[in-house]
């Protein structure tokens, strides 16, 4: 699809485009946002109303969502990199405690790959140490492991993880280059996920960028899989919902200034 502007676009235009698709799924879709971080709250008015309509439904909320991909809020109260020890020993053993059969945060997995010896890997201290780093040549080596065969491969079609990879790349040259991040789902559900992982993802573009000091580039995402969800609801729920979208985003552009 073509580059959006921003998350609420993104989601809309690729909502738009699978949901024409036969049987209403489609296989490698690509999506690019060019500003990961506009339209991305729940002061968005499209965003609250996608947000209330997972509430109605007890479907996960669009900010559990992109927490899940990163937890912003504990990493504004406590900066970097204080806030992975707060994750860790915090946030962790609570979920852990609830769920003991739970496959883990996408953000655990980024800073806690297991290794065959020694503590596990922060992988995503590692990518920013590198880009920081002036002797590193290897510019197209920023890469972020999320699936674990070990713990994903299994009888269930959907369950568990469906974030796969993450590729961080430096794009452009000098004063224009800016960092720009790839992830590969292998199942996205779009009416329950997808605008809460815009959001996560374009928040963990924007801390890797900010921390390695590079100005932050644009987000794009490629849906292995993608699937208008009614797993939770049904479509005459659905179009509705659409519909109250798209009124409210034409009611915000004809006010912008």
């Amino acid at each position: 699809m073509p580059p959006q502007p921003d998350c609420v676009s993104a989601w809309r235009e690729a909502v738009r485009l699978v949901d024409q698709q036969s049987q209403h799924h489609a296989y490698n879709v690509i999506i690019d946002v060019v500003d990961p971080l506009a339209r991305a709250s729940l002061a968005d008015p499209v965003i609250a109303a996608v947000d209330a309509f997972h509430q109605a439904h007890d479907a996960k909320r669009i900010e559990t969502v992109a927490n899940t991909i990163f937890p912003a809020g504990l990493y504004r109260r406590y900066g970097f990199p204080n806030f992975f020890d707060r994750f860790r020993d915090n946030v962790l053993p609570k979920v852990r405690g609830k769920k003991p059969t739970w496959s883990g945060y996408y953000f655990e997995r980024m800073m806690l790959l297991p290794q065959a010896q020694g503590e596990p890997l922060n992988q995503l201290e590692e990518i920013i140490g590198r880009l920081k780093n002036p002797n590193v040549r290897a510019l197209n080596k920023f890469e972020l492991s999320v699936f674990d065969p070990l713990r994903d491969v299994d009888d269930s079609p959907y369950g568990g993880q469906c974030l796969s990879f993450a590729s961080f790349k430096l794009i452009g040259e000098g004063a224009d280059r800016r960092l720009g991040l790839t992830a590969m789902y292998r199942n996205h559900y779009y009416i329950e996920k997808l605008l809460g992982n815009l959001i996560g993802l374009g928040r963990l573009l924007d801390f890797v960028a900010t921390e390695a000091k590079i100005p932050r580039g644009s987000l794009t995402i490629v849906s292995t899989h993608a699937k208008i969800d009614t797993d939770k609801w049904n479509r005459s729920a659905i179009l509705p919902m659409l519909s109250a979208c798209d009124q409210a985003s034409a009611q915000l552009l004809a006010t912008a200034p």
